[in-house]
């Protein structure tokens, strides 16, 4: 498995070695030591499929505060999205700043997103399959999120506002500035 780190070195992107031959290929797509080994040592306690059918979808940005957290590994089984993690570390030298890769079934890459940052993606054509695995279940009671087109955050969206598809909690949701400190950065 290659790894990469990205412009903010706890976002890893991941991709997995395919084994073709003339029936298809086989992929490692989990496997506990290597990613230990990357820097991802935790335990993953919950699958969650999206289906999104038109492009311009978007999904986020979510996170769940504590003692939730969640850390999260993305990747897509069909289409393609435009994925993004932003740091919600208040003390963190990147604080409010994000990065995102294009994962695609093509070109098989997985984005590793830690706990404190919040999640996004945007779908890039249509009916897009994304399957993640999470560090903690879901619990709507520590779920959280900021607005996903903040201005402030100067997110490169790959859809106008006007016309992504967005659901009307995430539409409403307000920008980082506004929401309360979820996660505070420890240099440990």
């Amino acid at each position: 498995m290659r790894v990469e780190r990205l412009a903010i070195s706890e976002v890893l992107l991941l991709t997995p070695r395919r084994f073709a031959d003339a029936r298809g290929f086989v992929s490692e797509t989990f496997h506990r030591r290597r990613l230990a080994e990357a820097g991802i040592a935790l335990e993953f306690v919950q699958d969650n499929d999206s289906f999104s059918r038109e492009a311009g979808t978007v999904r986020g940005l979510h996170a769940q505060s504590e003692p939730s957290v969640q850390g999260k590994l993305v990747r897509v089984v069909k289409g393609a999205i435009w994925d993004v993690a932003v740091d919600a570390r208040h003390g963190s030298p990147t604080f409010t700043r994000h990065v995102g890769a294009e994962l695609s079934a093509e070109n098989w890459c997985q984005l590793w997103i830690p706990p404190g940052f919040l999640h996004g993606f945007c779908t890039l054509v249509p009916d897009t399959a994304v399957i993640y695995k999470m560090t903690a279940e879901y619990d709507p009671a520590h779920e959280c999120g900021a607005l996903w087109n903040d201005p402030d955050l100067a997110i490169p969206w790959p859809v106008a506002a006007d016309r992504a598809v967005v659901s009307e909690k995430d539409r409403v949701r307000p920008p980082l500035s506004g929401c309360p400190v979820w996660f505070t950065y420890s240099a440990s």
